[in-house]
């Protein structure tokens, strides 16, 4: 993983539109924020760019000392809509004027008015309800929870695995984890539920077999049955690429769910709310999931998660059963309800679709070709999209490489998240959904730039 020193950096002055660089980087009056920090936080906290976050206001954001970074990170996928759109912050605001700060689960106006608009974007309106919770860990748990509990209440006990894939992501709880496909983040966990199996991903370079020929092989050779299967998670995109299905592939898993009863989750947690150009990514593939699980751009700020699914898979509980403290939290609900019209309302889905086709996607995988040997991949979809780095000739990932590409960005004016990846290798990139031409086009100029410093050794 990516490692960022503290000791402050004297770094080329920036001064354009959207980007401005004054001092060195990190900020040497920001040292005691993080020094205090790390005095009172764990050190898992400490792993990104060394900036201290002061406003951030549209595609950019800005520290107290006078600079402003283009933002392609958007709080890790959650600013679909923006930093702080002038809609969502009424509506908080206007919430909290109200007096209404915290609900339970007792009944208030916004509930009713968000579960209808999430509803209404479903795959069937008519036949879809709305499980409103705080985090994507809680999306993707209750998904887990309620296809086992669908299996069990139809077939018994036996119909039992719950089917993800490797190198999946779906979280940092006990439930998600075991659902995730990456075995390091288990290791906390001992002896694992050996009802949760995971099968190859069909991205096409980690894993260059992406026949569903394969599905049924992995299944078959780990002795896993059809009829023994409660239900399928997979994300939309794995956010370690983004890497996508083919779309044969959904397509053939879709119809093998609908032989066999198996609910079917698509993980849409960083996948959804115009992401990659449409209201969700699995739209892409054309299919119809059981069971959606939401979050971070649900809302463009504040803490939101839904699961939206099927009715008769929805109503498996009774009241009061399947509820958390903080569902349908007012402020959170006002500040969720006012960015899905914000997003049904202006061009912002439309502007992922846009400019991912034509300039973003593109633009990486021309960055990319560059220098095949040590930029494995691209890929991507509206305005996601990342960069494996690895060891020449290899599919090895190179974490040091990576963290350098960022760390360049950084001190350019363009902010990253740390790489992501299995490895620590894949640049990342998701800027949000509101991002400017001009502005796009400046910040994949300063990140090839970035690139062709660390990777042809100029400085």
């Amino acid at each position: 993983m990516a490692k960022y020193s503290l000791e402050p950096v004297k770094v080329p002055a920036v001064e354009t539109k959207y980007r401005r660089i004054k001092t060195p980087l990190p900020v040497p009056e920001s040292i005691p924020i993080f020094e205090s920090l790390q005095e009172s936080e764990p050190r898992s906290m400490m792993g990104q760019p060394p900036i201290v976050w002061h406003k951030a206001d549209g595609f950019t954001v800005e520290d107290k000392w006078g600079n402003r970074w283009i933002d392609w990170s958007s709080c890790v996928l959650v600013a679909n809509a923006g930093h702080g759109p002038r809609q969502v912050r009424d509506a908080v605001i206007a919430k909290a004027d109200q007096g209404l700060m915290a609900t339970y689960v007792f009944v208030h106006e916004d509930r009713a008015e968000f579960t209808r608009e999430l509803q209404s974007i479903s795959p069937d309106p008519d036949n879809y309800h709305v499980f409103l919770l705080s985090t994507g860990s809680e999306a993707t748990e209750n998904c887990i929870k309620l296809s086992k509990s669908y299996a069990m209440e139809n077939y018994g006990p036996h119909k039992k695995y719950m089917i993800s894939f490797k190198n999946g992501f779906h979280g940092r709880t006990m439930g998600a984890q075991l659902a995730g496909g990456m075995d390091k983040q288990k290791k906390w966990l001992g002896e694992t539920d050996t009802s949760f199996v995971q099968v190859p991903f069909p991205d096409g370079f980690k894993n260059e077999d992406t026949s569903f020929e394969l599905f049924l092989k992995s299944l078959q050779d780990q002795g896993v049955e059809p009829g023994e299967i409660a239900g399928v998670i997979v994300e939309s995109y794995q956010g370690v690429g983004p890497d996508f299905m083919p779309v044969e592939y959904a397509q053939s898993l879709e119809t093998f769910c609908r032989k066999h009863d198996i609910c079917l989750t698509m993980d849409e947690v960083q996948a959804g709310f115009g992401r990659t150009g449409k209201w969700f990514a699995f739209e892409h593939y054309g299919i119809t999931p059981d069971l959606i699980a939401c979050g971070k751009g649900i809302s463009s700020s504040l803490p939101v998660s839904a699961v939206i699914g099927r009715e008769d898979i929805m109503g498996l509980y009774a009241p009061g059963s399947m509820t958390s403290t903080h569902s349908a939290s007012p402020i959170c609900i006002a500040a969720a309800l006012a960015n899905v019209k914000l997003l049904r309302e202006s061009d912002c889905i439309q502007n992922a679709a846009k400019l991912g086709e034509e300039i973003f996607i593109p633009e990486l995988h021309r960055i990319q070709q560059k220098y095949p040997d040590v930029l494995g991949c691209a890929t991507g979809k509206g305005l996601v999209g990342g960069i494996q780095v690895v060891k020449p000739g290899t599919k090895d990932p190179d974490s040091e490489r990576a963290g350098n590409i960022n760390l360049r960005c950084f001190h350019k004016g363009l902010l990253m998240f740390a790489p992501v990846g299995v490895g620590g290798e894949c640049l990342k990139v998701a800027p949000p959904l509101i991002i400017t031409e001009d502005a796009l086009r400046e910040s994949l100029s300063v990140f090839e730039e970035a690139v062709d410093e660390e990777l042809s050794g100029r400085m």
